[in-house]
């Protein structure tokens, strides 16, 4: 069985924002980007992953939620305290440079862990946790 992740999902309040972010900010090619019953469908790729889609959806698009489980998923975005994302780099202190440069709020300046990385970590405008990591020598 060869499986393998097509798409992931990120919250968030406001698309144009977000896409001026995740395209503008990190680079990353709009795939799709289009209306859908009443909802807005935006996938984006890293480039060097054209196969992996990241899809910016407003927190209620989940048709099975209701709209008190909407409203909770909207409070938990305005938080922060929704899953983030982890990417991978290879020079986490250009990508910490490079990101802040664009404004985003810093949660962690670049850091060497003691489990074999040197990460960063940023809050997209959303509000949502992104942390950028280097392997580094154990």
């Amino acid at each position: 069985m060869d499986l393998r992740i097509s798409h992931c999902f990120i919250g968030v309040d406001d698309h144009e924002r977000a896409l001026a972010f995740y395209r503008d900010v990190l680079g990353f090619q709009v795939r799709t980007d289009v209306a859908f019953e009443g909802m807005r469908w935006v996938t984006l790729s890293p480039p060097l992953q054209p196969d992996l889609e990241i899809v910016l959806e407003a927190p209620g698009a989940n048709p099975c939620a209701s709209p008190d489980d909407q409203k909770i998923l909207s409070e938990l975005l305005a938080k922060g305290v929704l899953r983030g994302v982890a990417f991978r780099t290879d020079d986490c202190d250009a990508t910490f440079e490079h990101i802040q440069a664009s404004g985003a709020e810093v949660v962690q300046e670049p850091i060497d862990q003691p489990y074999g990385v040197r990460d960063c970590a940023f809050r997209d405008p959303a509000g949502n946790m992104l942390r950028f990591s280097q392997t580094t020598a154990r």
